[in-house]
């Protein structure tokens, strides 16, 4: 509604000036703008800074769960269930067999078999005759008091069993004599002659394991070189067997740092030779040579 004033009407003197009414609104208006605006600006702050704070207080969380440690555990379990070529089972190493310490010797014809360390020399057939540089053919003859003696086998040590020693050579061998007797196999052709007044040594009787056997020795040498033998025999199988231990020495003062070897041990590891003799029956023609004999390996 519009309100007409006549020119010739008297204007109230309460109205206010339309301009000043105007002054007056605009001028209450404009500072409840400024505080409301003023507020707002604080308000505005204020969810800046608490949006800050909000974004600033969950990072150690986010650093927590995008560290990798938790996801570690199901990787570690998906390798420890999956088969790598590294957890596969090594493969398995063959152990090479231990060869025997001994060896089994065998003689088919004559039935003879024995036991010798391996690292010992053996030699059969017509090779089978001892050779040592400190004892000449006749050193290690048969002793026999018939000829038609055969040498079955040789079984030589080592050329460097004893070091610093005079030792030159030892040996054991078998020779076969069918042409004796039971009688005749007990004597020996070569006796004892060590004894003090020159006479010759009767055979001595000695059993080797079951066995009886005749026994004698021979010595022989010079400064250079020595020779000593012990000879053994028995009767079986309609023949005479018999089983040389050899022992050859050279050097002994004639060399400085020599020293004698010790006797009584060489002979110790030949008559453990010895003791592992058997004889099997057999049955041959007299007078017949003894078969190729046969090499197996043995136990101890």
């Amino acid at each position: 509604m519009t309100t007409t004033w006549k020119s010739g009407d008297k204007k109230p003197s309460n109205q206010v000036p339309n301009n000043t009414i105007s002054g007056t609104i605009l001028s209450s208006w404009s500072r409840q703008q400024k505080l409301a605006m003023i507020a707002g600006f604080a308000i505005l702050g204020l969810l800046l800074v608490v949006s800050a704070c909000s974004k600033q207080s969950p990072k150690p969380a986010l650093v927590g769960v995008s560290s990798p440690a938790p996801s570690s555990a199901p990787a570690t379990a998906t390798l420890a269930t999956t088969p790598t070529a590294a957890s596969s089972p090594a493969p398995v190493k063959k152990t090479p067999k231990k060869r025997p310490a001994n060896v089994t010797y065998s003689d088919a014809n004559t039935g003879l078999s024995f036991l010798y360390p391996r690292k010992f020399a053996l030699t059969s057939g017509d090779k089978a005759q001892p050779q040592s540089p400190a004892m000449s053919m006749t050193d290690v003859r048969m002793n026999f008091v018939q000829p038609g003696g055969v040498t079955v086998a040789t079984v030589a040590l080592p050329g460097g069993s004893y070091p610093g020693t005079d030792f030159a050579s030892a040996f054991f061998n078998v020779n076969v004599n069918r042409s004796v007797s039971e009688q005749e196999c007990a004597r020996f052709a070569f006796v004892d002659t060590r004894n003090a007044d020159g006479e010759t040594v009767d055979a001595e009787k000695v059993k080797v394991n079951s066995t009886d056997m005749e026994m004698t020795s021979e010595f022989s040498g010079s400064a250079m070189k020595q020779a000593e033998t012990q000879y053994y025999h028995s009767y079986e199988n309609g023949a005479c067997y018999e089983y040389v231990l050899g022992l050859g020495t050279a050097g002994y003062g004639t060399k400085d740092g020599v020293e004698p070897v010790n006797r009584d041990q060489v002979f110790a590891k030949l008559e453990k030779i010895l003791a592992t003799v058997k004889i099997n029956p057999v049955e041959t023609e007299h007078g017949a040579e003894p078969a190729i004999a046969t090499i197996a390996a043995g136990k101890e």
